[in-house]
């Protein structure tokens, strides 16, 4: 009887025996709706690794061209974080905390609802070709997009005025290498969830990051979206005050970009935001997709099947 028993429970899978998958919550990114064809065809894939997952799509409005509107113009990444913080907190499901997938713009913002709110709380956090040190040039857009486009063109023509950094999303987290001091005046999203400014800096920011089990890093290798795309990794380029990098610009003259790595700026090796404590625990994994922006291919599924429904 004690053979016959051991044996049946050896068949049934781990996670059948301690209950449903970890939840899931997915962040879409720029250009894209919350329950887009792609987005509902990535969550069937998901539900054929992990059986039973449940998975909440974030929304910022449930009119999908509405929301496909809002992760690019007429948004405040401030407000629509709060936003999403009450609407995770208002699921059932998510309760006892879940696991986060954040596409582009939406890894980054799901990282800054960890640092903020972390209520329920995140367990593993993924991110895919997110721009955690800002960008130095904005996102470009869809061929025939011409609301984007418009958007685009204002908030390059006067991106740090009040105006763009109130309502086009893309602004609020844009990174100026060459002017340094405008972004960390202007901007006033990017330089908090990073803890950028020392007299903002927010402990309860770096104590809720670091309460991450693992922080999953991915990088497009062909990126042209996210400039640069080592900010994937919280890699940026380098500035002309030194005093915000660990090591001297190797030049004066900005002639070719050159990219200062996580690991020797200030953000890591003064450990503001908790960077330097998750890595110091292996916490990081820092991994790639072969091709351009969010081209994903298959290289998603090892990272679902590792990260995500309760297996680490």
């Amino acid at each position: 009887m004690t053979f016959v028993l051991l044996t049946l429970l050896l068949s049934v899978p781990l996670l059948a025996l301690c209950g449903s998958p970890r939840a899931l919550v997915v962040w879409h990114g720029l250009g894209d709706s919350y329950q887009s064809p792609g987005m509902v065809q990535f969550f069937d894939e998901v539900k054929k690794i992990h059986s039973g997952i449940f998975i909440h799509s974030v929304y910022i409005d449930e009119d999908l061209d509405n929301d496909r509107k809002a992760g690019f113009v007429y948004g405040n990444v401030n407000t629509q974080l709060e936003l999403v913080a009450e609407q995770l907190a208002s699921v059932p499901e998510l309760k006892d905390g879940f696991d986060a997938m954040g596409f582009s713009q939406g890894g980054q913002f799901l990282r800054a609802y960890v640092e903020r709110y972390n209520s329920p709380p995140v367990h593993n956090l993924i991110t895919f070709g997110s721009q955690h040190m800002g960008v130095s040039d904005i996102p470009a857009c869809r061929r025939y997009d011409f609301l984007c486009q418009a958007a685009r063109r204002a908030a390059k023509g006067a991106v740090y005025s009040r105006w763009a950094q109130q309502n086009i999303i893309s602004a609020q987290y844009y990174r100026d290498p060459t002017n340094l001091p405008a972004y960390l005046s202007s901007n006033h999203f990017l330089p908090y969830i990073n803890n950028e400014l020392p007299e903002a800096r927010n402990e309860t920011y770096k104590r809720q990051f670091t309460s991450l089990n693992k922080l999953i890093l991915m990088i497009f290798t062909e990126d042209q979206t996210v400039v640069p795309k080592e900010s994937a990794w919280f890699g940026a380029e380098v500035v002309e005050d030194n005093s915000w990098l660990s090591q001297r610009p190797f030049s004066l003259f900005r002639t070719e970009k050159t990219i200062v790595p996580m690991r020797q700026q200030r953000i890591y090796t003064e450990d503001w935001i908790g960077l330097k404590e998750l890595d110091e625990r292996s916490a990081i994994v820092f991994d790639s997709c072969k091709g351009e922006h969010m081209h994903m291919g298959d290289c998603w599924k090892p990272i679902v099947e590792k990260f995500t429904g309760g297996l680490d």
